[in-house]
């Protein structure tokens, strides 16, 4: 391999290796202009898009460890958008800029080092914002706690209402 080609290679590499999620996309028939819109609409979510020759992808997504996505049979023009905190931030940027564009669309996802089909990273950007998911949680973690706590509250309220219909009986009584 030519050395200019063996520096475009660990140039994919090194986008690989920095990124915890990534998604390949078919841009075939994609204006300069809307590609560049892509891009711009990519940077706020912190993610990069760039053009990549699906050998030299293989060869990096290889050399990553990637084997999986190694082993894809990748056709016609693919760009790798890489990057992003947030994995479902991303795919929601492409899913609603694949809206306004048709002839783009998403071959594929990595997340952790777990391959997705585009099914599975369409159906990702699907899913509420990072700060969503973790709220739910948070309330699924407190719910056993806070029921703990009515029960123990209801308990102690059931004593202090029979010591007091006793008072009251006394009273009366008196």
């Amino acid at each position: 391999m030519r050395p200019e080609k063996q520096q475009l290679a660990q140039d994919i590499r090194a986008l690989i290796d920095s990124s915890s999620s990534l998604f390949l996309i078919s841009y075939k028939g994609l204006t300069t202009a809307a590609f560049g819109e892509l891009r711009r609409v990519l940077d706020p979510v912190g993610s990069e898009c760039h053009v990549v020759p699906n050998r030299l992808f293989r060869i990096a997504a290889s050399e990553s460890g990637l084997t999986t996505v190694a082993d894809i049979d990748l056709r016609e023009d693919t760009a790798l958008v890489t990057g992003g905190s947030d994995p479902v931030a991303v795919a929601k940027v492409l899913r609603d800029f694949a809206k306004d564009h048709p002839q783009t669309s998403i071959k594929l996802g990595v997340l952790e080092g777990r391959l997705c089909t585009a099914a599975e990273a369409v159906s990702l950007a699907g899913l509420p914002p990072r700060e969503v998911l973790l709220a739910q949680l948070l309330g699924l973690l407190q719910a056993p706690a806070s029921q703990l706590v009515r029960v123990l509250q209801a308990k102690v309220a059931s004593v202090v209402y029979v010591l007091s219909a006793y008072l009251n009986e006394k009273e009366k009584a008196a």
